[in-house]
């Protein structure tokens, strides 16, 4: 905790008093999970997600014989880890989205591999394309096999295939 208090001051996301910044320091991992049981209870109930299973079998999966000649808006997806050769700690998670037919090539940097950031980066890309997002080809990765993504894609008519494992 202090660590990511200091970095947090650091970079102007945190602004502490004393007394609160020297409580922060000095608290445990227990204390924080034994004051953060009852938000957790209250949010597990809250979240009702398909297991992965249940959303894979809602997509459709795509073959390298079903791309044919797609035309534009038509995107390859990916997450690529800036690791350094190391996983440990914090790294950036470029979203590349590269469009099959033209090569139009747009790249969000995510702080984590997380359903609702993907989708927040996709909504982000679609504004300089010009041309209208079509169908979304994803990898296997967990990141894209969720909920969030698939409601986003049907939502907006998007095709979201997936390839066989």
């Amino acid at each position: 905790m202090p660590t990511l208090v200091e970095a947090l001051e650091r970079h102007g996301h945190l602004l502490l008093g004393d007394e609160l910044r020297a409580q922060l320091r000095s608290v445990s991992a227990a204390t924080i999970d034994r004051m953060l049981a009852s938000q957790r209870a209250s949010a597990a109930g809250l979240r009702r997600r398909r297991s992965s299973g249940l959303v894979r079998s809602q997509m459709p999966v795509r073959t390298f014989a079903d791309w044919g000649d797609p035309g534009p808006g038509f995107v390859e997806a990916d997450l690529i880890a800036h690791t350094g050769g190391s996983c440990a700690g914090s790294f950036v998670h470029p979203l590349v989205l590269t469009d099959i037919a033209t090569g139009w090539t747009e790249r969000l940097p995510l702080r984590v591999r997380e359903q609702a950031l993907v989708v927040e980066a996709v909504e982000v890309a679609r504004n300089p394309q010009p041309f209208p997002l079509l169908g979304l080809d994803t990898d296997n990765e967990g990141a894209f096999i969720k909920e969030s993504l698939l409601t986003y894609a049907k939502n907006q008519g998007v095709i979201l295939p997936r390839a066989r494992a």
